[in-house]
Order: structure tokens, then sequence, then C-alpha cells
């Protein structure tokens, strides 16, 4: 359970992916593990059934020539993705991370960060992959499926690494949100970090006497705290909160007893992560 787990594949997030698991495992203080994942979409060239297509003989030969052509494709994947993780992990011992190992596997990511987890403090994945690696209205295939399966905090990168001087905690004052302060007082991750305790909705009874008493433990912990209570939508009014105020990164937590409930597990989760051009710390 001490060490940054990295899932990186040919996109332009990859760099960005490093470079906020760097700054994770400098601030923890362990190590990077990089694992590069071999879809099944790059190892077989034969996604239909050719057996009722050709005669025998025809048949045999050609998937004879598939065959073959699916060993040099599994070849050169694997000679592509051992290149990807060679350069993941110079930028990584380049940006001051000395621990760095590479994992090459087969199968999907998904399949992949849910046998790796035990063994990670923080998994951090890119916004988008290879297949939606331009596409700013769409975030990777496999993300969701990602943060749905995840018990571990996930880092969702955004597309280039940027100092972060600011946070915000998305606080919906349900009895789950003291697990996003415990993490946060159990951690050196954001410890001088200027925090913002954000809750869309009414913040008064219970909901607000939650928030005032999440500043106070965090302010006895040291962390520079504000507090504020906005009305509206929540992923409307969180992502012009994060864009308006210069925050660097959104903390959230999987569950919650209002809207924000949905934030995680739902499309709102899509939503605002897609509005937001910052990394999301997901905390379950």
């Amino acid at each position: 359970m001490n060490k940054i787990i990295a899932c990186i594949d040919g996109s332009n997030y990859a760099t960005s992916v490093c470079d906020h698991a760097a700054w994770a495992a400098r601030r923890l203080d362990v190590p990077v593990e990089i694992v590069h994942a071999l879809g099944r979409r790059e190892t077989s060239s034969r996604p239909f059934d050719l057996s009722g297509s050709l005669e025998l003989g025809g048949r045999e030969a050609l998937l004879a020539e598939l065959a073959e052509f699916d060993a040099q494709k599994a070849k050169l994947a694997n000679r592509r993705g051992r290149l990807i993780l060679e350069q993941a992990a110079a930028r990584v011992k380049a940006d001051g991370v000395l621990q760095v190992t590479e994992r090459l596997r087969n199968g999907e990511v998904t399949e992949a960060i849910k046998e790796i987890e035990p063994e990670a403090r923080l998994v951090v994945i890119g916004k988008r992959g290879e297949a939606a690696d331009m596409a700013k209205g769409h975030l990777g295939s496999n993300l969701e499926r990602v943060v749905r399966s995840m018990t571990k905090p996930l880092l969702v990168a955004s597309r280039a690494f940027q100092p972060i001087e600011r946070f915000l905690v998305a606080f919906d004052g349900g009895r789950s949100s003291p697990m996003i302060v415990e993490r946060l007082l159990a951690s050196p991750l954001l410890k001088d970090v200027a925090c913002h305790l954000f809750m869309v909705g009414d913040g008064s009874g219970e909901p607000g006497q939650r928030l005032h008493a999440a500043r106070e433990q965090l302010a006895a912990a040291g962390y520079k705290v504000t507090v504020g209570v906005e009305s509206g939508d929540p992923e409307t009014v969180i992502a012009e909160k994060v864009r308006r105020d210069g925050i660097g990164l959104l903390v959230m937590g999987a569950y919650g007893h209002s809207r924000i409930r949905n934030l995680i597990v739902g499309s709102t989760t899509t939503a605002l992560i897609q509005a937001c051009t910052v990394p999301v710390l997901v905390i379950r």
C-alpha cells in the first residue's frame, strides 16, 4: 500500500499522468510503478467468425495468415509498450522520483487496476486515453469503469500538470463527507496547500454543522481553510467555482446524501470531470 500506480497509454495524457504521479510520490515519499496495459484490440485482428465464409482450403490459409499477422502484431505492441514504459520511467525520474518500476500487462486497463490496486496508495490515470485523446467533449472509455471499481483514492490527471496551490473539496454535508476530511488529515499529500471547503445547497442545519466541523478539524491540523456555500446545480456551480477561483485540484467523495451522490456513480461524474480542466482526486 506504499506506492503510486500510474496507468499510462500512448496518449498525450501519458506525460501528465507521469508528472502528477511524480508530484504525489514526492509529497508522500513513496515509489512509483508505471503500468501499461495491452488491450485486446492491440493483439487480435480476428473479431469475427470466418468459418462459413470460405471453402476449407482458403479458410485454413487465411486463418494461418491471420495467426501469423496476430503474432507479429503482438510483438510490435509489446515492443511499443516497453518503449512507452521506458520513456515514462525516464520522465518520472527526471521529476525527482528515484524509485520507479515498470509493468507491462496483457488485458484491459480496468483489469490491470483491479489486480494491482491492493498494492497502491494512490492510482493515477489520465482523463482521456488514445481513443479520445483530442476529443474535448469525451472522456476515456475506461475512466468511468475504473472510478466505479476503485476502493483506493484515484487521481484523474488533467491534460497538463500545473503546480497545485489551492484545492477545493466538494463537500455535500452528508454522513460520508467526514471521510474526505479523515483522508486529508491522515495524508501529507495536500498538507501545505490552501483548502476551500465548498458546499452546494443549504448551509444550515446538520449539513452546515458538518461543514464547519470539517473546517475546524482541518484548521487544527494546520490546513489553511476557507468555507463557501452556494445554491444551484452541483456540477455547474462547482465547475464555475473551480474556474473562477483558480482552483488547482478538485477533491470529491464517492458517496453523499444529495445530488452530489451521483458525482461519482452516474452521469454527473462525467459531466463534472469534463467541465473541469483541473485534476480530480476521488476519495472513497
